[in-house]
């Protein structure tokens, strides 16, 4: 999203609506410092494990946590490199896999079966 005054609240609520609008309004989200050469500030973004409600499962490694997505706000540099000027714009980006939110939203505990072309599996979406 690109557009004058755009910050990383802006950021921030899209995602968590997102995310509450996705698994439910009660999971957490939470926001962690990253690094991405196109963003800055960066952040991963994490949500409440839904399959063990935050308990400690196999699918969030006993953290309760599942990492969905990498964010952050776009590094004025590359608005100068396109021609555009940071002082008048700004904007964020996301990256998140459709994979990783099938296996989530679905309860699936290995994303290597989206990998593994069986029919019988692939076929349940």
């Amino acid at each position: 999203m690109v557009d004058r005054n755009v910050r990383f609240s802006d950021l921030k609520g899209v995602l968590t609506m997102f995310i509450h609008e996705m698994f439910g309004k009660n999971v957490p989200v939470r926001f962690r410092p990253s690094y991405f050469p196109f963003t800055e500030p960066s952040a991963e973004v994490d949500m409440g494990c839904v399959i063990c409600k935050g308990v400690g499962c196999n699918v969030c490694k006993k953290t309760g946590w599942l990492e969905i997505l990498g964010s952050g706000t776009v590094h004025p540099q590359l608005f100068r490199n396109v021609g555009y000027d940071p002082e008048e714009v700004s904007g964020f980006a996301f990256g998140m896999g459709v994979e990783r939110i099938a296996m989530i939203k679905f309860g699936i505990d290995d994303i290597k079966q989206f990998y593994y072309n069986d029919i019988r599996f692939l076929s349940q979406f």
